[in-house]
């Protein structure tokens, strides 16, 4: 683990007149009007008939509507939108926010690419993730810092897949995509984990050009949490696979400033970042052990500015995981 340090946040992050309950049957009450379909939990995330509704008035567990005040406060603060799924796996207890709606799923998508071909090599394609990589200078991407320096050797797949994970490297979040039939094979692999809402439809770069209207290349926060806590510690790879996905993503090196940066250095946590230039959007996706836990903690933190042309607000993504954390039980109240 590299060392990470806490963040305290000010005392105007608790001051927001916002309710926020769940109810049975996959209510959720939280900031605004809307209504839009929800899932809350691993197995409500694929139950489509689940709404969102939104009730200033609802009561709440005091975590979650103390969780609910807070994130509305720090919304207002860099005038955005937060999206949020967090499970305790060993308590089943939860904390939501704006859990159901869309958002860009960025480089995210990376980490469920990584598993669907971990996932082809051990049931469909023996010795792939072995297999050798090629590309041409024109197919390398912005932000590649890994396989810009291959294109004359190229790559392993299984080099492909920490270098899409740890560096976020772009064109081998391409090569990955190739191995499994592009876009298109990624949502049919979201299909396989039982996530009817994840998509992805176009690659790197295009995927990050987002706008609040768009439905291509989106996730909800359950639904990708549903998936990660699958994938990480679920049955839907091989043991060794899933290890091998959670060892890429615990040596990830582009999230300290994100939910590494909100949590006790002394916790374990594994992480996949994305961000896109378009609404400032700001995103990560994680499986957080604190100290001395019996269970990890699954998270899902996704946010977009309301300003087309916005910086990424990686103190936000920090905030929010402290926030978290501490509705969760896992950190005294700053």
């Amino acid at each position: 683990m590299r060392p990470l340090h806490t963040r305290r946040f000010p005392a105007a992050l608790k001051t927001a007149a916002l309710t926020v309950s769940v109810l049975a049957g996959g209510t959720i009450y939280g900031p605004g009007t809307a209504t839009a379909a929800v899932q809350t939990s691993a197995a409500a995330v694929h139950a489509p008939t689940a709404q969102v509704r939104y009730d200033r008035q609802a009561a709440a567990p005091s975590g979650q509507a103390e969780a609910g005040r807070r994130l509305r406060a720090l919304e207002a603060s860099f005038d955005g939108r937060i999206g949020v799924y967090a499970v305790d796996t060993a308590t089943g207890k939860k904390i939501t926010y704006r859990a159901g709606e869309r958002f860009p799923l960025l480089s995210t998508f990376k980490a469920v690419a990584a598993a669907a071909v971990l996932n082809k090599a051990r049931t469909a394609e023996p010795g792939l993730m072995d297999k050798v990589v090629h590309w041409t200078q024109d197919e390398v991407k912005e932000n590649s810092p890994v396989t810009e320096d291959h294109v004359e050797d190229g790559l392993t797949v299984a080099e492909l897949c920490e270098a899409a994970i740890t560096q976020s490297d772009n064109t081998a979040g391409n090569m990955l995509l190739k191995q499994i039939g592009g876009p298109a094979g990624l949502t049919r692999y979201f299909r396989t984990l039982k996530d009817p809402i994840s998509r992805l439809d176009r690659w790197e770069t295009e995927l990050n050009i987002w706008s609040p209207k768009e439905k291509r290349d989106t996730t909800t926060p359950a639904a990708i949490a549903a998936d990660l806590r699958e994938l990480t510690l679920g049955d839907a790879l091989n043991a060794k696979d899933r290890a091998r996905l959670n060892g890429w993503l615990r040596a990830n090196k582009t999230g300290d400033k994100r939910i590494r940066a909100g949590l006790p250095k002394t916790w374990t946590i594994g992480d996949k970042t994305g961000a896109s230039s378009y609404h400032g959007s700001t995103n990560d996706i994680a499986v957080v052990w604190p100290e001395n836990a019996k269970a990890p903690l699954v998270m899902a933190i996704y946010t977009t500015h309301r300003a087309a042309k916005a910086p990424n607000d990686d103190q936000a993504v920090a905030g929010t995981a402290t926030i978290v954390a501490e509705a969760l039980g896992k950190l005294p109240k700053s």
